[in-house]
């Protein structure tokens, strides 16, 4: 056996140096596919690195827990000593007031200890590497800066103190880790908050207990010795091995996201490496032919155009896994500004390892079926004319085929983070490409059955439809995936961008506004109602609380979170209400009586009770500043997310927290034109409010769905290329066939433009075929995306869907017709010499 296959070596090897360039489209193929996942796969590698390497800097310490709205007891403070060095923040949305009283600007207010920080530098805008600034002065962000027209040595207050600013903050260490943010940072010292007034009960803040531990000592069992002594307390503890948990969530979600799209942009140049080996095979019909003839065997043919093959797959493999190993780097000197952390330069063996195994296992996938048509054509048929039709793939070729299409599977379900949703993608992928090559038959059995028409130049554009060797298939499943991809993402990205245009001024308030104080909330009202009689005014309580217990099980006694409960994690926003809020629907159980007072009762949102498996008449057990609270779920509601609305989770029945410490939050609709008098008025008359304008909270959220959308473009902008490499293919797998086809027409009076308008009539309805398929099935994926995950309504922009279309069929009619001009070339005599 091994020489055997070291004869297939000498062999391929020599017919390889003589000719590779007909296997030019399987190397580009592999390289543009294997080159996307492994770009891909290095730089969601490269950020997970890099946090994990700054976790400590990125955390502020070894170990974090954080409570919510208030601060750790004097025992929990001398349990979290007993563990190392502790450092102290406190962090909350304040409003920023220049010092004239005239400006203000929503900011995060941090207040620190002198130990902060235990790791990294806060560093200014000067260079200087700082401490928390001395009581009565400030650090203060650029951008506050800027806004408030402030400069060092100004004054700027928040709540009841001034404060001189001391310096502009140039970086702040553990700024990734304290996650999303709706205004620029501020720093003050620990002993200033008090000054401030802006911690009362019920204040809406976290405090941050940060732990350098000895050399030694294990973070984890750090986190468990805290969790099994404060096993009620409400801490959410972090370890420095994932100091920006919802970062890294974030971009491992995105990163598997951009995988299965590559994943789908390598399958389509899987059917180019079908077509290139076929164009290749079909050039070596007299090699083979020849060999066959003077004693080799199928498998000897087989074993010499496969080493070919592998030979340049691994080319077009390695050069793939090249460009993708540098590309963070790249990706980094031009969107850096995007990332959360840059990506180090480095090599990733993981991503690389599994880019090049897909490359493979693609290349063995579309490799076979023409190899194996190759191998089994006895050498009388190889002579022949190359009208003839080929054989089918024997059942060894079939299940090889079928064995690496499992490996790819199991291969991107297993690498995956959320093997159910890589599965559901992967198994709509395959459906679409049955539907493609099912309409793609479709295609050919009515250009077939359709009634001849009169002009010969219909006659033949529909002929090559469906004639012997016609590349209809292929075409369509390649090209019509790859548009359906780009129309999907159109469809997707404009029906957002329409959802946030036409609610934002519809339905959206104008100022959310945070931590009114409850004895204070008729004043605000009445000052917003003056500066704005047609005010509309939403007041609801606000509390945060943690839910400790469920259906019978505490949360910290179960080995594992169930699938989809994001609500177990850490603290979520409460609240009580005596009717039903606006934007829910019932869908289960009753909303409790306008004056009832009796045991705590619970209305959940439907989709969160069904992830916890609870429904009408469970327990629900919340901890609220380390009180239980058990309540009886009375009903389940359906929420509109989207209306920018005061909605919560949880709301309880009246009685069931008043006694908890808390304030109230708001959502304003005001007049545009009463919009600056109240940004300025409310501020500096209830200096513990936060007032939140909608405009820029929309901005933001827009902004990254924007950019969401140009990484997903920029992924499946490989699907189109691949499917241009795929018409390039198909173009060169019929080259031979066109040329007889056309030499046959000119012996028969046809001229060059007859010939070239019959191929351009082929191509148009392709072309019109194509757009029709991929807006069908591009809108409807864009519809179950938008309508069943995002819940918006289905609005995309037409425009933006035509323009996608018309320039996707330009391609595929111009490529077409561009490949036509050679075969048009062909002198007769040549052409039939070589036949």
């Amino acid at each position: 056996m091994i020489r055997l296959w070291t004869i297939a070596w000498h062999i391929a090897r020599r017919d390889l140096n003589a000719r590779i360039r007909g296997l030019r489209l399987l190397a580009v193929c592999l390289f543009l596919g294997v080159a996307t996942l492994a770009a891909i796969g290095s730089l969601t590698a490269g950020i997970a690195t890099e946090l994990s390497n700054r976790g400590q800097s990125i955390l502020g310490g070894d170990v974090e827990v954080e409570t919510a709205q208030r601060m750790a007891t004097a025992e929990e403070l001398a349990a979290l000593r007993s563990m190392g060095q502790l450092s102290e923040t406190v962090r909350l949305r304040a409003m920023a007031i220049g010092g004239a009283g005239q400006d203000s600007l929503l900011a995060e207010l941090k207040a620190a200890d002198s130990a902060y920080p235990f790791y990294g530098q806060l560093t200014l805008s000067d260079g200087r590497a700082v401490k928390a600034p001395p009581k009565g002065q400030i650090y203060i962000g650029p951008t506050l800066a800027d806004r408030l027209d402030i400069k060092t040595g100004g004054i700027v207050r928040f709540g009841e103190a001034r404060f001189t600013v001391a310096g502009i903050i140039g970086e702040e260490p553990d700024r990734l880790g304290e996650g999303f943010t709706l205004g620029p940072v501020a720093i003050i010292s620990l002993d200033s908050l008090p000054d401030t007034k802006l911690i009362q009960p019920g204040s809406l803040f976290q405090a941050k207990y940060r732990i350098k531990l000895p050399a030694n000592a294990d973070p984890a069992v750090t986190v468990k010795q805290i969790e099994s002594r404060f096993p009620s307390a409400g801490f959410e503890i972090t370890d420095r091995s994932n100091g920006a948990p919802g970062t890294r969530r974030f971009i491992e979600r995105m990163g598997q996201f951009l995988t299965l799209v590559g994943l789908a942009a390598l399958v389509i140049a899987g059917i180019g490496v079908g077509n290139g080996v076929s164009s290749y095979l079909e050039s070596k019909r007299p090699s083979i032919a020849t060999l066959k003839v003077t004693g080799a065997d199928s498998q000897m043919i087989f074993r010499i155009f496969m080493i070919q093959i592998m030979a340049v797959a691994a080319v077009a493999i390695l050069a793939g896994l090249l460009i993708g190993s540098i590309a963070p780097q790249a990706i980094g000197l031009i969107i850096g500004d995007l990332l959360p952390v840059p990506a180090g330069f480095a090599l990733y063996p993981i991503p690389l390892m599994v880019s090049a195994v897909y490359g493979l296992l693609i290349a063995i996938a579309f490799a076979l079926p023409p190899l194996a048509r190759a191998r089994t054509v006895p050498a009388a048929g190889l002579f022949r004319a190359v009208t003839n039709g080929t054989s089918r793939p024997d059942k060894k070729s079939i299940a090889g085929v079928c064995a690496a299409i499992a490996a790819i599977v199991a291969l991107a379900v297993g690498t995956a983070r959320e093997p159910l949703f890589s599965a559901g993608f992967i198994a709509a992928a395959f459906a679409l490409l049955l539907i493609l090559t099912a309409i793609a038959f479709a295609v050919r059995w009515v250009a077939m059955r359709l009634p001849r028409p009169k002009k010969p130049l219909f006659r033949l554009a529909l002929a090559n439809l469906h004639r012997p060797g016609a590349q209809t298939q292929a075409l369509v499943v390649a090209l019509g995936l790859g548009l359906t991809l780009f129309t999907t993402l159109a469809t997707i990205q404009t029906s957002i961008n329409n959802e946030i245009d036409r609610s934002v001024p519809e339905r959206a308030p104008s100022f959310f506004a945070l931590d009114i104080p409850r004895p204070d909330a008729q004043r605000f009202r009445d000052m917003v109602t003056k500066a704005a009689p047609d005010a509309q005014i939403n007041m609801i309580p606000a509390l945060r609380g943690r839910i400790i217990a469920y259906a019978g099980q505490r949360v910290d006694e179960m080995d594992e979170l169930p699938p989809g409960a994001w609500v177990l994690n850490g603290d979520r926003g409460l609240t009580y209400s005596a009717v039903l809020p606006a934007g829910s629907e019932i869908t289960a159980g009753q909303w409790w009586d306008a004056g009832y007072r009796g045991p705590p009762l619970l209305s959940m949102e439907e989709e969160v009770a069904a992830s916890l498996g609870v429904g009408v008449g469970d327990d629900i057990t919340i901890s609220l500043l380390g009180v239980e609270v058990t309540a009886k779920i009375a009903s389940l509601r359906k929420v509109e997310w989207d209306n920018f609305g005061l909605n919560y989770v949880m709301v309880f029945s009246p009685g069931s927290l008043d006694a908890a410490p808390h304030n109230m939050v708001a959502t304003l609709t005001v007049p545009e034109s009463a919009e600056a008098a109240i940004a300025k008025s409310i501020p500096p008359a209830f200096p513990s409010t936060s007032l939140i304008e909608v405009g820029e909270v929309v901005t933001q959220v827009t902004g990254l769905l924007t950019q969401m959308a140009q990484a997903i473009a920029a992924a499946a902008s490989i699907a189109i290329l691949a499917g241009i490499a795929v018409l390039v293919g198909a173009i060169a797998a019929s080259r031979a066939s066109r040329i007889y086809d056309s030499v046959i027409l000119k012996l028969l009076g046809s001229t060059r433009s007859q010939i070239l308008g019959a191929q351009a009539m082929e191509y148009a309805i392709l072309a019109l075929l194509l757009g029709l398929l991929s807006l069908a099935l591009g809108m409807g994926a864009g519809w179950y995306v938008v309508v069943q995950i995002f819940d918006f309504k289905f609005a995309p922009d037409y425009g933006v869907l035509a323009v996608t279309l018309v320039g996707g069929a330009g391609v595929t009619f111009l490529l077409g017709l561009l490949g036509s001009l050679p075969i048009l070339a062909a002198r007769p005599a040549e052409a039939l010499r070589s036949l």
